[in-house]
């Protein structure tokens, strides 16, 4: 089947009754610009985004190429590498939404952009759905303020998560209660640290992302 894009004409794979989503066809001579632009739609995100991304728009462009312009993309042979963690025995599973968050904060003194230095990231560890919020201090005043913008959001956690330090976590808290004085909340005990593994992936993922962004906008900040 052939579907008309603008001027050009496309081979589509056939859309059976139930089926609502096109795939198309690539041409030969088009597949690394087609990987290429994939690859920058998910921020070099690594080889399981985008094998994700692909699949979902194309029929005929295999693993293994796609695996074969991953090892070419210089970008990405420049992000940091890390030490993979041991396995966690016992994860903590909840089966309801914002039952716990975490919270942590990206130090970028060193890449700040004006004011800001800092990026706070919150994740809901049901979902692992990440808000970030920049930051010019790491006060309590500020991430409180943020924490309880994205609250109105999403929604107030049970247990607020953190390991930025005991002390850290009682000042916050202590700000939002006076921001939000009928707010629920405790901050999670060093036994359940574990769980922040989660989040500081994440991080490095955030990171990455900036990284392989600014390389390729050529900046500093």
């Amino acid at each position: 089947m052939t579907q008309f894009d603008g001027e050009s004409k496309k081979l589509i794979q056939p859309v059976l009754e139930h089926e609502k989503k096109i795939k198309y066809y690539v041409h030969n001579e088009q597949v690394f610009d087609t990987i290429h632009m994939a690859h920058l739609e998910t921020g070099h995100g690594g080889k399981h985004k985008l094998e994700n991304n692909i699949k979902t728009k194309y029929v005929n462009i295999t693993r293994e190429v796609i695996h074969i312009y991953l090892e070419l993309c210089l970008i990405c042979k420049k992000k940091k590498t890390h030490l993979k963690k041991g396995v966690v025995v016992k994860p903590l599973i909840f089966k309801e939404i914002n039952h716990r968050a975490q919270v942590d904060l990206i130090d970028m003194q060193t890449s700040k952009n004006g004011e800001y230095k800092f990026i706070l990231n919150y994740q809901e560890h049901l979902t692992k759905f990440v808000c970030l919020r920049p930051l010019k201090t790491k006060t309590a005043v500020e991430v409180a303020y943020n924490l309880v913008d994205i609250f109105c959001i999403i929604g107030c956690p049970s247990v607020l998560q953190s390991d930025n330090g005991r002390e850290f976590c009682n000042s916050v808290i202590k700000e939002l209660k006076s921001m939000w004085p009928d707010l629920k909340i405790v901050h999670g005990k060093p036994r359940h640290s574990e769980s922040q593994g989660s989040v500081e992936r994440a991080n490095r993922d955030v990171q990455d992302i900036l990284i392989a962004w600014m390389e390729e906008n050529n900046l500093t900040k």
